[in-house]
């Protein structure tokens, strides 16, 4: 009997950068060990490039990325939501079961920060979060969370 892998859904409003981020992340370290999903609130038209740049940096790969929205379906497929910053809200749908985990990242901008060190440093936070998450997911036999 195969186990099934965990579904994750990395959210953020306009899906261009920290959820996009997070998801090329997540699948640069978790291989096939991790179903990955990445979708907005409202969605955007574009990837950003600085994001897509400093993924890059590190191994990682967005550019075929296309921004998605948020839906039902997809919120009653994964076993893990993770809203990535205040902004997104994510309101449970009728069968969902995923808990919603908020990740207030880090904002260097809030602190004059720019640019590509701006977006270096949110990939940082942004990476240290999705391995502690890969951890948790592939560090004991691996339940889904039926609530």
């Amino acid at each position: 009997m195969t186990a099934k892998r965990p579904a994750v859904l990395f959210v953020c409003v306009k899906n261009g950068g920290k959820s996009q981020m997070a998801a090329a992340l997540m699948r640069h370290h978790a291989g096939d060990a991790v179903e990955v999903h990445s979708a907005g609130t409202r969605p955007g038209t574009a990837i950003n490039a600085q994001s897509a740049e400093a993924i890059a940096e590190v191994g990682a790969d967005m550019s075929s990325a296309v921004p998605q929205p948020v839906t039902s379906e997809l919120l009653r497929s994964v076993d893990h939501v993770i809203v990535i910053g205040g902004e997104a809200v994510i309101e449970p749908v009728e069968r969902m079961t995923a808990p919603v985990t908020t990740w207030h990242t880090d904002e260097p901008s809030q602190r004059g920060i720019e640019g590509m060190e701006r977006m270096r440093l949110v990939r940082d936070d942004i990476d240290a979060r999705v391995r502690a998450l890969l951890n948790d997911l592939t560090e004991a036999p691996w339940v889904p969370f039926r609530g």
